[in-house]
């Protein structure tokens, strides 16, 4: 992008991209008799001139460092996005558009990272796409605080994010857009593609907010241009890239389904096929060759050119790092431990000797552990929804992040529990870093949605969820989780481990480390006993996701009490009173269900297999899902109301949480 003006030549090829976008999208929409045809045919100038003038990548290495990003926030559009990678020359080819929306195709109804090369993350619940951009371009903006010289910048890539009506209406917009703004983020550009139109019918009949006005007062650029037009979508995003100072966003003017005789600007073009006549009749117009999926060679031509030139640049970014890591040789050691995601060899017996006293809450048990390993792993970063003081999640040793200023490694996410997660998978997206972010565990709730998305794509983001049952204690009710364990844990790929002590502490951040993919730490306000049976190594405890505690002193046991966290002390002591009535009884810590199922079926036999007498489950939430491992005439220790403000001492015995309550129950 070296001219102020757009060539007339490359304007005409750009212009026959756009009109190429359109023909694909139609066909692709029309033969899977599914999908949005709207946004594509609408923003079709958008990513001709985004992929075949303005980014700044290289098909042949999709992964590159310094590759621009660009993000389809408003995923239902995705042939926008397949049409643009199959043109780029991205494995995406013109059998992939035809079997779009089709079973194990890498053309699925919205994009999915984990299923097409190219995409940059997972899309489609609206407004998320923008905050992994907010976190994609703070991960960036941290990694070139970090590498970056005054003699050589190896990070210096834009993130692009294209959204829709419907994103910037979504409350998680907001939130990431707003903390976006404070830190200054000189790497970000959202291009609005505003068609005002949605689903339902015209966006006035739900929305009449002034965009431009909201944004400037997060601390933005806006501009305001026609999104069809390929000259000013130039001059925009040409002044954007050399002189940007903060977020910008471009408010686009589209014509949603434009091409589409009957159907352009309205809502039919939105979310269905625009139908065969109407196809037929959009080819006349827009002078397509009816023949269905045509790309004009001339196309084709273009990109193949074009990716010479992207794998240029990727190669005079390889000299300029081949220098930068001659003359910053422990800068470039860093950054392969940051890519590689390194564990020291000995990390579970640093781990092991670090300090921590008895008894400690689960919180300040994580903090400790959190703050050993800071030191040791440079590819820690994370923060709180305005909680760091209470979750415990801050880095002592290190400096928090402040607007323009990424040298730290604690970040303020405010009070923006959704915009926190969907940046935190954004961050993870960087590829060189494994964020944690924390908050009281009801307020997973305001998280799911963003919590899925990371679990679908197995995005490695450890959640420190603090305040894990009704022992939090006079908060009340509001604050006090009761079906969140249970919610967490049907979700498929997210690791939720709860320990019960120290020890375990310690070994679920191993666990979090290993596994590429999501964790939720659920870690207690109040205070636990450290005990001497959790004191094993990883692979004969957490990992393993259950194990024995106490053995039965005769088999079969009388009793087989299984529980997590802070219940695990409890169960203890009730086997105790237990064995001074002469019965036998077998206690099993079970901190993380999904590391169990993943055990072979000789070792779960070995934890609940046989005869175990009476099975007992102790956990400070609802039952369900227990019934898996303690059968159907098991009872369950649990709480299926809400729970109540008061001290926690009363609410154990309000909700029959003692000992003495456990054995009322189970005798």
């Amino acid at each position: 992008m070296d001219k102020k003006t757009l060539d007339p030549a490359l304007r005409q090829t750009l212009s026959k991209i756009a009109t190429t976008i359109r023909g694909l999208s139609m066909d692709a929409v029309q033969k899977a008799n599914s999908g949005h045809p709207g946004l594509p045919m609408g923003c079709a100038e958008i990513g001709a001139y985004l992929w075949g003038h303005a980014l700044q990548h290289n098909p042949k290495n999709p992964t590159w460092l310094n590759r621009d990003r660009f993000i389809l926030s408003a995923g239902h559009g995705s042939m926008l996005l397949y049409s643009c990678l199959h043109l780029a020359g991205y494995h995406v080819s013109l059998e992939d558009i035809k079997k779009f929306r089709q079973l194990r195709s890498r053309t699925p109804g919205h994009p999915e990272s984990i299923e097409t090369e190219g995409v940059e993350t997972t899309t489609g619940p609206l407004g998320q796409g923008l905050g992994n951009g907010v976190g994609q371009a703070l991960g960036l903006k941290l990694l070139e605080a970090r590498f970056n010289t005054p003699e050589q910048k190896i990070f210096s890539p834009k993130v692009f994010v294209l959204m829709g009506d419907g994103c910037a209406m979504e409350g998680v917009t907001a939130e990431a857009s707003s903390l976006a703004g404070h830190l200054q983020l000189d790497n970000l550009i959202v291009i609005y593609d505003s068609n005002y139109v949605t689903l339902d019918g015209p966006i006035q009949e739900s929305c009449s907010e002034n965009t431009f006005e909201r944004y400037k007062a997060y601390g933005w650029d806006v501009y305001e241009i026609d999104g069809n037009n390929l000259d000013e979508l130039h001059t925009a995003i040409f002044h954007v890239r050399e002189n940007q100072t903060k977020p910008t966003l471009i408010i686009a003017h589209t014509v949603i389904g434009k091409g589409s005789p009957h159907k352009a600007g309205t809502s039919h073009a939105h979310g269905s096929p625009l139908g065969t006549e109407e196809v037929e009749a959009a080819k006349i117009a827009l002078g397509i060759p009816q023949e269905p999926f045509f790309v004009p060679q001339a196309v084709y031509d273009f990109f193949k050119a074009r990716q010479k030139h992207q794998e240029q640049l990727e190669g005079e970014w390889k000299e300029v790092f081949g220098e930068w890591g001659k003359a910053n040789p422990q800068l470039l050691e860093e950054l392969e431990s940051m890519a590689h995601k390194n564990l020291p060899e000995n990390l579970e017996e640093q781990l092991k000797g670090l300090e921590i006293k008895s008894p400690i809450s689960g919180r300040k048990a994580s903090q400790k552990v959190l703050e050993k390993l800071a030191d040791l792993l440079p590819f820690l970063y994370g923060g709180s929804a305005d909680l760091s003081v209470s979750d415990l999640t801050m880095i002592k040793q290190f400096s928090f992040i402040t607007p323009g200023n990424f040298k730290g490694r604690n970040i303020k996410f405010g009070i923006r529990e959704f915009g926190m997660a969907t940046m935190a998978t954004g961050m993870s997206q960087t590829g060189m870093i494994i964020p944690f972010i924390g908050t009281f565990l009801t307020f997973s709730d305001y998280m799911r949605n963003a919590i899925r998305l990371a679990s679908l794509m197995k995005q490695q983001v450890i959640y420190q969820f603090t305040h894990d049952s009704i022992f939090l204690g006079e908060d009340g009710p509001t604050h006090q989780p009761i079906e969140h364990l249970a919610a967490l844990r049907a979700m498929p790929n997210l690791h939720v481990i709860r320990p019960a002590d120290a020890h375990e502490v310690r070994m679920a951040w191993i666990a979090a480390l290993t596994y590429k993919g999501p964790t939720a730490l659920i870690l207690s306000r109040q205070n636990l006993p450290t005990l001497e049976a959790t004191n094993v190594s990883y692979m004969e405890g957490v990992a393993r996701g259950a194990y024995i505690l106490k053995k039965e002193a005769s088999s079969p046991p009388n009793f087989t009490l299984v529980a997590t966290g802070s219940e695990v002390s409890l169960a203890l002591d009730v086997s105790k009173e237990l064995e001074k009535l002469g019965k036998s009884v077998r206690v099993i810590s079970m901190p993380c269900w999904e590391l169990f199922e993943k055990q072979n079926p000789e070792y779960k036999d070995s934890i609940f297999g046989g005869d175990l007498g009476q099975r007992v489950s102790i956990e400070a939430g609802v039952e369900q899902g227990w019934h898996k491992y303690i059968g159907r005439s098991g009872i369950a220790i649990s709480i299926e109301s809400y729970g109540a403000s008061a001290p926690a001492s009363v609410l154990a015995t309000e909700f029959g949480f003692t000992v003495n309550a456990i054995l009322e129950q189970i005798l």
